[in-house]
């Protein structure tokens, strides 16, 4: 029943529950029933605890198969959550040798670096910082970014993003503006994740280096079901 309430939103993210003492009453089981189930909850992902204070509502996570290409926006529409972003900056950056390599330019060579916030819900969820050859993709300087790059890419230069190579998990700790934009404190656990897009010709489309909140965020190796 309370996993339902919570599914149904009828309790919200960050709604701070009812007491075992009250959900014991209002659903007439024992106290250690209610306890059973919200600790089942609680390690589920559903809710949290703050000593003194409650029990609350966990924000929902964001579920996205890592083998497929699939945008933010996708993602949270997949699950049900409404996609926002927040622009940080955009500027004309030199690559490092190794980013210059990938992209098969010379060292030294420059890109459009797109930094932006990712928001599920108006939660923050990711933060997501994208190159982009500059010779190609320059005009992206100019664009509102406010909405998926994926469909800005093919409305303006009709490129296509097919499918991503060399993508890979790691693991990063918060820090500086990443952690406050995200809202969460210094060595708060990050997925770190890599990716590089290409077009349907092989051509390399951006470098992807996204900062996801761990407990905001799944990835599924297989169909999730």
């Amino acid at each position: 029943i309370l996993l339902e309430k919570i599914l149904a939103n009828e309790w919200k993210a960050n709604d701070k529950m009812p007491t075992e003492r009250e959900l014991s009453i209002r659903y007439n089981v024992s106290r250690v029933t209610v306890r059973d189930t919200l600790n089942r909850l609680a390690q589920a992902g559903y809710i949290y605890r703050i000593q003194g204070k409650g029990t609350f509502v966990k924000h929902a996570k964001v579920a996205r198969k890592i083998k497929y290409l699939l945008g933010f926006s996708k993602s949270c529409e997949a699950n049900g959550m409404v996609p926002s972003r927040k622009v940080i900056k955009r500027e004309i950056v030199e690559l490092s040798d190794e980013d210059a390599k990938t992209m098969g330019l010379e060292a030294g060579s420059h890109a459009v670096s797109i930094e932006r916030i990712n928001l599920a819900d108006g939660v923050p969820i990711m933060y997501e910082i994208n190159l982009f050859p500059y010779q190609k993709f320059a005009f992206l300087l100019e664009e509102p970014l406010d909405g998926s790059l994926f469909e800005l890419l093919e409305k303006k230069c009709h490129t296509i993003v097919s499918y991503s190579n060399n993508s890979y998990l790691d693991l990063a700790r918060a820090s500086g503006r990443i952690a406050k934009e995200l809202r969460v404190p210094n060595r708060e656990p990050l997925f770190f994740l890599y990716s590089e897009g290409y077009d349907s010709n092989n051509e390399l489309v951006y470098i992807g280096k996204d900062y996801v909140l761990a407990d905001q965020y799944r990835f599924y190796l297989d169909d999730p079901k």
